[in-house]
């Protein structure tokens, strides 16, 4: 299912760059998963807490498709972290992860761009795809909390 990545073909720079960009994406993966599962439990409506479950469910499996590129190319399994913190209020919560979502849509764009891999930027331009879908859900989310 997963393809060899003939990393030794890239250029060291290159994949040095990757390698930095999928650490990022894994700690922004695993700061969501975390976020949402709060944001789910503060969430008002059933609606709204399967919603962002399902979004959750959505970036582990990033979080899962980006560890396994990582470990392709490393040879090692990241070591993720917490890097932000998540609000405590649902409303600020939402906006978090609205802006959270946008910067992160441009960010697996450019990786998409720049990868030479097609495996690679098919899962960055789809995880692109699914982290705009994100953002449209919690700005809606958003919109009725006001």
């Amino acid at each position: 299912m997963y393809p060899y990545y003939y990393h030794h073909s890239m250029p060291n720079r290159q994949q040095e760059k990757l390698i930095r960009d999928l650490e990022k994406a894994i700690n922004g993966e695993y700061n969501a998963i975390s976020c949402y599962g709060k944001l789910a439990g503060m969430a008002p409506t059933e609606e709204e807490k399967n919603r962002i479950r399902e979004i959750r469910q959505d970036e582990r499996r990033h979080f899962q498709q980006f560890t396994q590129i990582y470990s392709r190319l490393t040879g090692r399994q990241p070591q993720p972290k917490i890097i932000e913190t998540c609000p405590n209020k649902y409303k600020n919560g939402l906006e978090f992860a609205i802006q959270d979502e946008q910067k992160t849509v441009d960010f697996y764009l450019e990786i998409a761009e720049e990868a030479q891999d097609p495996f690679i930027k098919e899962v960055f331009r789809r995880a692109a795809a699914d982290e705009q879908n994100h953002a449209v859900w919690f700005l809606y989310y958003f919109t009725k909390a006001r």
